[in-house]
């Protein structure tokens, strides 16, 4: 693992000017630069479909770096996926579905051609760490931040990536605690990143 690529999905508004994400993604990269890896970044502000194929098929990880917006990534994101995946589906990320018309038993998800990669997930929430995970807390009914972004996780899984351990940040509007998520994501990162040589 050497070739790290960044996305940043965070779409501004004017509540949420996208200090915090653009912040871990700062972070993320000098933690890694300093250790041995070569970065790449991508944005939604402006992308070009063709090169951010090559920086998947160049990445051996893809750290994607989104606020929870309605229980999901940002809109901007999945017009991106859209556009940049659907174009990858010739082979170059994966090879459809993995099913043929000859050999339709083939377990559907199986088309992946990015097997050995991997990829991490970092999220901002507005919703409290209590949240999640607590069978007492009614509205996510006591499931956690991986099964909240489950489709996410799919969309790596569809081209034969492998997660690394999600990251949070939560309460990030109403009860922020942006110095213990800064050091909770270096140590993540130091965990998650073993130094490259």
């Amino acid at each position: 693992m050497k070739n790290v690529l960044i996305i940043n999905t965070h779409e501004p508004y004017p509540f949420s000017e996208g200090k915090l994400n653009r912040t871990l993604v700062e972070m993320a990269a000098e933690n890694l630069q300093t250790r041995g890896y070569t970065i790449q970044h991508s944005s939604m502000s402006q992308y070009e479909v063709e090169q951010e194929i090559e920086k998947h098929q160049w990445a051996d990880v893809i750290i994607l770096q989104t606020p929870a917006n309605w229980m999901g990534v940002p809109w901007t994101f999945k017009k991106y996926m859209d556009e940049v995946y659907t174009a990858g589906m010739d082979g170059r990320l994966c090879d459809g579905d993995g099913r043929t018309r000859k050999d339709p038993a083939k377990q559907y998800g199986s088309g992946g051609t990015l097997a050995g990669k991997k990829y991490m997930i970092s999220l901002t929430y507005n919703a409290p760490a209590i949240a999640f995970d607590n069978s007492e807390q009614t509205f996510f009914e006591g499931k956690g931040h991986d099964e909240l972004f489950w489709p996410t996780h799919l969309n790596f899984r569809f081209f034969g990536m492998e997660p690394l351990k999600t990251f949070a940040c939560y309460d990030v509007l109403k009860n922020p605690d942006v110095e213990n998520d800064f050091k909770r994501f270096t140590d993540h990162m130091n965990d998650q990143f073993p130094p490259v040589g």
